[in-house]
């Protein structure tokens, strides 16, 4: 027979501090589900939003699976079919060099969606440490960050970038790494001012009164509180990236052949528009859709995230 001591005994014991951290993450989780769920219907109110989130979906699974309708690789060229229009072999028709142009939009979709979200990815990590840091260190570091962005900003970065692209061969990587390297100093300046406001809450002093680390008070403090922004940032950066790949590769300096993004397939559409314009319109019509389906959803994030907007305010 078992002691009732002994039972006792094997009972966990929780202390009133153990209890009150468990009440506060359930609490936290409840918190934070009814904060999820608030954002998530103010976003599905805006209903550009939805169609916007629908069509993103739609050119991100185009852009996997689309291979699978034809049987041509995106390099590889019908030299019975030179600028054919649509058919049932050539979806889209091909191009003045046979390449089948479904297959090199499927390709150049998801080549320029890679290098549009690593970039705008890229960017608002980077300058949301920049950002936070420079507000929270303060002093002459601050001032140094601070130089440095307007310095930058001040510069004609698309000539810069042109000219280190023009020699990269067109490699895809290197314009990633040279994309990152101009697109973070507009985000770094608006989250350092914001994080200025935030450094002066009750928590960063209590942390800092505690002795916690500055990067780890930027990590658990003043970028989890700025998060909003870094979401907002990330989808508008997705449109400006795409925006300046295609641009960058319209003009020869970025994505260069054999592979192919939209802005390469919209230059090589361009130079045969009278004579087969469905080598320009299925490219643009596929970029389009992308920049205006990103503008849309950037729309009802900022409506869902952001208090200050029209729909920020109400549930």
């Amino acid at each position: 027979m078992t002691n009732p001591n002994q039972a006792d005994l094997k009972r966990p014991i929780h202390s009133e501090d153990e209890l009150a951290r468990g009440v506060d993450k359930k609490a936290g989780k409840k918190t934070n589900n009814g904060k999820l769920k608030l954002y998530a219907k103010r976003f599905v109110r805006n209903k550009l939003a939805v169609v916007g989130l629908l069509i993103f979906v739609a050119l991100i699974f185009f852009s996997l699976f689309g291979g699978m309708f034809t049987e041509w690789k995106f390099d590889d060229p019908d030299f019975l079919n030179l600028a054919t229009k649509p058919d049932s072999e050539h979806l889209f028709g091909t191009t003045d060099a046979g390449h089948d142009l479904f297959a090199q939009t499927v390709h150049g979709l998801g080549r320029s969606l890679t290098i549009a979200v690593a970039v705008s990815l890229a960017t608002s990590i980077l300058s949301a440490i920049i950002g936070a840091g420079a507000a929270l260190y303060g002093g002459p570091l601050e001032k140094i960050v601070l130089a440095v962005i307007h310095f930058l900003l001040a510069i004609p970065s698309f000539l810069l970038i042109a000219l280190i692209t023009s020699d990269s061969g067109g490699d895809w990587k290197v314009l990633i790494l040279v994309l990152i390297g101009f697109g973070w100093m507009y985000p770094a300046r608006v989250i350092w001012s914001l994080a200025l406001s935030v450094r002066e809450n009750d928590y960063v002093k209590a942390a800092r009164y505690m002795g916690v680390s500055k990067p780890k008070t930027i990590l658990r403090h003043i970028i989890p509180n700025i998060g909003s922004l870094l979401i907002i940032q990330f989808a508008l950066g997705v449109v400006a990236t795409v925006v300046s790949e295609t641009a960058l590769s319209f003009l020869g300096l970025g994505v260069k052949l054999p592979d192919v993004s939209l802005g390469t397939l919209l230059q090589n559409g361009a130079a045969s528009l009278e004579s087969s314009p469905w080598q320009f319109y299925y490219p643009a019509a596929v970029l389009t859709l992308l920049t205006v389906s990103m503008a849309f959803i950037a729309d009802g994030l900022r409506d869902a995230l952001d208090p200050n907007s029209n729909a920020g305010g109400r549930a």
